[in-house]
Protein backbone atom coordinates (compact mmCIF):
# COMPACT_ATOMS: atom_id res chain seq x y z
CA UNK A 1 0.00 0.00 0.00
CA UNK A 2 2.71 2.43 0.92
CA UNK A 3 4.36 1.65 -1.97
CA UNK A 4 1.58 2.35 -4.14
CA UNK A 5 1.22 5.61 -2.19
CA UNK A 6 5.33 6.54 -2.95
CA UNK A 7 4.94 5.68 -6.63
CA UNK A 8 2.04 7.55 -7.20
CA UNK A 9 3.49 10.47 -5.71
CA UNK A 10 7.15 10.03 -7.63
CA UNK A 11 4.40 10.05 -10.88
CA UNK A 12 2.66 13.42 -9.75
CA UNK A 13 6.12 15.34 -9.11
CA UNK A 14 7.57 14.26 -12.17
CA UNK A 15 5.04 14.62 -14.69
CA UNK A 16 3.95 18.38 -13.09
CA UNK A 17 7.90 19.12 -13.72
CA UNK A 18 7.95 20.08 -17.62
CA UNK A 19 6.38 23.73 -17.99
CA UNK A 20 2.92 23.09 -19.06
CA UNK A 21 -0.98 25.06 -19.06
CA UNK A 22 -0.95 23.90 -14.86
CA UNK A 23 2.00 25.28 -14.26
CA UNK A 24 1.35 28.72 -16.42
CA UNK A 25 -1.45 29.00 -14.42
CA UNK A 26 -0.02 28.94 -11.18
CA UNK A 27 2.83 30.98 -12.23
CA UNK A 28 0.02 33.39 -13.68
CA UNK A 29 -2.02 33.34 -10.53
CA UNK A 30 1.08 33.94 -8.48
CA UNK A 31 2.13 37.02 -9.98
CA UNK A 32 -1.02 38.82 -10.58
CA UNK A 33 -2.65 37.83 -7.18
CA UNK A 34 -1.10 36.28 -3.99
CA UNK A 35 0.34 33.36 -2.96
CA UNK A 36 -2.61 31.60 -1.68
CA UNK A 37 -4.21 32.26 -5.12
CA UNK A 38 -1.61 30.03 -6.81
CA UNK A 39 -1.70 27.22 -4.32
CA UNK A 40 -5.52 27.47 -4.34
CA UNK A 41 -4.71 26.77 -8.63
CA UNK A 42 -2.47 24.48 -7.72
CA UNK A 43 -5.03 22.29 -5.82
CA UNK A 44 -7.47 22.72 -8.54
CA UNK A 45 -4.61 21.14 -11.42
CA UNK A 46 -4.06 18.63 -8.89
CA UNK A 47 -7.07 17.43 -8.16
CA UNK A 48 -8.36 17.27 -11.94
CA UNK A 49 -4.33 14.78 -12.14
CA UNK A 50 -6.49 12.73 -9.81
CA UNK A 51 -9.98 12.65 -11.62
CA UNK A 52 -7.77 11.93 -15.09
CA UNK A 53 -5.73 9.42 -13.11
CA UNK A 54 -8.69 7.92 -12.02
CA UNK A 55 -10.41 7.50 -15.72
CA UNK A 56 -7.21 5.98 -16.90
CA UNK A 57 -6.67 3.41 -14.10
CA UNK A 58 -10.12 2.09 -13.56
CA UNK A 59 -10.80 1.74 -17.36
CA UNK A 60 -11.51 4.80 -19.57
CA UNK A 61 -7.88 4.44 -21.27
CA UNK A 62 -8.84 1.05 -23.33
CA UNK A 63 -12.21 3.08 -24.40
CA UNK A 64 -10.30 5.91 -25.87
CA UNK A 65 -7.81 3.50 -27.56
CA UNK A 66 -11.04 1.90 -29.15
CA UNK A 67 -12.57 5.17 -30.36
CA UNK A 68 -9.20 7.17 -31.90
CA UNK A 69 -10.80 10.21 -32.92
CA UNK A 70 -12.07 10.64 -29.67
CA UNK A 71 -8.74 11.75 -28.34
CA UNK A 72 -8.18 14.69 -31.35
CA UNK A 73 -11.64 15.39 -31.32
CA UNK A 74 -10.61 16.42 -27.36
CA UNK A 75 -7.34 18.19 -28.85
CA UNK A 76 -9.89 20.19 -30.78
CA UNK A 77 -12.06 21.57 -28.19
CA UNK A 78 -9.37 21.78 -25.41
CA UNK A 79 -6.71 23.76 -27.86
CA UNK A 80 -9.31 26.11 -28.67
CA UNK A 81 -10.77 26.65 -24.95
CA UNK A 82 -6.99 27.39 -24.35
CA UNK A 83 -6.03 29.79 -26.95
CA UNK A 84 -8.75 31.93 -25.18
CA UNK A 85 -7.51 31.30 -22.22
CA UNK A 86 -4.08 32.41 -23.17
CA UNK A 87 -5.18 35.97 -24.93
CA UNK A 88 -7.21 36.25 -21.46
CA UNK A 89 -4.16 35.64 -19.23
CA UNK A 90 -2.06 38.50 -21.89
CA UNK A 91 -4.36 41.09 -21.96
CA UNK A 92 -5.35 40.99 -18.35
CA UNK A 93 -3.53 43.60 -16.11
CA UNK A 94 -0.35 42.83 -15.67
CA UNK A 95 -0.31 42.77 -11.84
CA UNK A 96 -3.80 43.05 -9.74
CA UNK A 97 -3.67 44.39 -5.89
CA UNK A 98 -3.53 40.83 -3.65
CA UNK A 99 -6.77 40.30 -1.57
CA UNK A 100 -6.39 41.61 1.85
CA UNK A 101 -6.28 39.19 4.64
CA UNK A 102 -8.74 41.85 6.06
CA UNK A 103 -11.20 41.81 3.18
CA UNK A 104 -14.58 40.58 4.12
CA UNK A 105 -14.87 36.92 4.34
CA UNK A 106 -17.04 36.16 1.32
CA UNK A 107 -14.71 38.54 -1.22
CA UNK A 108 -11.18 36.27 -0.06
CA UNK A 109 -13.45 32.87 -0.03
CA UNK A 110 -14.46 33.90 -3.90
CA UNK A 111 -11.03 35.09 -4.75
CA UNK A 112 -9.57 31.28 -3.25
CA UNK A 113 -12.72 29.70 -4.67
CA UNK A 114 -11.86 31.41 -8.69
CA UNK A 115 -8.45 30.39 -8.43
CA UNK A 116 -9.37 26.27 -7.63
CA UNK A 117 -11.64 26.74 -10.48
CA UNK A 118 -8.66 27.72 -12.79
CA UNK A 119 -6.48 25.48 -11.61
CA UNK A 120 -9.47 22.78 -12.44
CA UNK A 121 -10.18 23.70 -16.06
CA UNK A 122 -6.01 24.17 -16.87
CA UNK A 123 -5.58 20.73 -16.40
CA UNK A 124 -9.09 19.51 -17.78
CA UNK A 125 -9.36 21.09 -21.11
CA UNK A 126 -5.39 20.17 -21.41
CA UNK A 127 -5.71 17.67 -24.05
CA UNK A 128 -1.97 16.19 -22.94
CA UNK A 129 -3.25 15.60 -19.58
CA UNK A 130 -5.64 13.44 -21.23
CA UNK A 131 -2.99 11.66 -22.73
CA UNK A 132 -0.45 11.18 -20.16
CA UNK A 133 -3.12 9.88 -17.86
CA UNK A 134 -5.43 8.33 -19.48
CA UNK A 135 -3.61 6.05 -22.08
CA UNK A 136 0.05 6.14 -20.79
CA UNK A 137 -0.33 5.99 -16.46
CA UNK A 138 -3.57 3.40 -17.39
CA UNK A 139 -1.96 1.14 -19.29
CA UNK A 140 0.66 1.13 -16.44
CA UNK A 141 -2.04 0.20 -13.72
CA UNK A 142 -3.11 -2.70 -15.67
CA UNK A 143 -3.34 -5.70 -12.97
CA UNK A 144 -3.51 -4.04 -9.47
CA UNK A 145 -6.17 -4.81 -7.54
CA UNK A 146 -8.69 -1.48 -6.50
CA UNK A 147 -7.08 -0.40 -3.11
CA UNK A 148 -3.88 -0.20 -4.41
CA UNK A 149 -5.00 1.93 -7.49
CA UNK A 150 -6.82 4.05 -5.23
CA UNK A 151 -3.30 4.78 -3.51
CA UNK A 152 -2.33 5.14 -6.71
CA UNK A 153 -4.53 8.19 -7.66
CA UNK A 154 -4.09 9.61 -4.03
CA UNK A 155 0.20 9.47 -4.76
CA UNK A 156 -0.83 11.30 -8.00
CA UNK A 157 -2.94 14.01 -6.49
CA UNK A 158 -0.75 14.79 -3.61
CA UNK A 159 2.64 14.41 -5.50
CA UNK A 160 1.08 17.14 -7.83
CA UNK A 161 0.01 19.23 -5.58
CA UNK A 162 3.62 19.55 -3.91
CA UNK A 163 4.97 20.29 -6.83
CA UNK A 164 2.13 23.14 -7.58
CA UNK A 165 2.75 24.64 -3.89
CA UNK A 166 6.93 24.26 -4.78
CA UNK A 167 6.21 26.33 -8.51
CA UNK A 168 3.50 28.86 -6.41
CA UNK A 169 6.41 29.77 -4.00
CA UNK A 170 9.32 30.31 -6.47
CA UNK A 171 6.94 31.88 -8.64
CA UNK A 172 5.28 34.31 -5.77
CA UNK A 173 8.77 35.05 -4.77
CA UNK A 174 10.49 35.74 -8.08
CA UNK A 175 7.89 38.60 -8.73
CA UNK A 176 9.31 40.21 -5.59
CA UNK A 177 12.46 40.16 -6.85
CA UNK A 178 11.48 41.26 -10.79
CA UNK A 179 9.21 44.15 -8.83
CA UNK A 180 7.57 46.20 -11.91
CA UNK A 181 9.31 43.90 -14.70
CA UNK A 182 7.27 40.99 -13.61
CA UNK A 183 4.61 41.18 -15.65
CA UNK A 184 6.33 40.42 -18.50
CA UNK A 185 6.45 36.93 -16.96
CA UNK A 186 2.30 36.90 -17.39
CA UNK A 187 2.38 38.12 -20.85
CA UNK A 188 5.64 34.88 -21.87
CA UNK A 189 2.94 32.57 -19.89
CA UNK A 190 0.15 33.89 -22.06
CA UNK A 191 1.86 33.35 -25.24
CA UNK A 192 3.02 30.06 -24.35
CA UNK A 193 -1.07 28.77 -23.46
CA UNK A 194 -1.93 30.31 -26.92
CA UNK A 195 0.49 28.47 -28.81
CA UNK A 196 -0.08 25.61 -27.10
CA UNK A 197 -3.62 26.26 -27.85
CA UNK A 198 -2.83 26.52 -31.71
CA UNK A 199 -1.12 23.65 -31.62
CA UNK A 200 -3.61 21.39 -30.22
CA UNK A 201 -5.85 22.81 -32.90
CA UNK A 202 -3.42 22.12 -35.66
CA UNK A 203 -2.83 18.68 -34.68
CA UNK A 204 -6.86 17.83 -34.74
CA UNK A 205 -7.54 19.26 -37.60
CA UNK A 206 -4.17 18.13 -39.24
CA UNK A 207 -5.53 14.29 -37.99
CA UNK A 208 -8.95 14.85 -39.38
CA UNK A 209 -7.72 16.37 -42.76
CA UNK A 210 -5.80 12.88 -43.34
CA UNK A 211 -9.34 10.94 -42.96
CA UNK A 212 -10.29 12.78 -45.85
Amino acid sequence: MLSFLAIGFAIGVVTCIPIGVANVAVIDAAYRHDLARAIMVGLGGAIADGIYSCLGIFGVGPFLESYPDVPFILYGVSGAALFVYGLFIVRSQPMSLAIDPDAPPLSRKHHLRDGLVTGLAATLLNPSAVVTWVVIVGSYATGIDRLQSTAWVIGIVVGSFVWFVVAAYLANHGKRLLSGKAFWMTRIAGIFVIGYGLFSVGRAIKYFAAQL
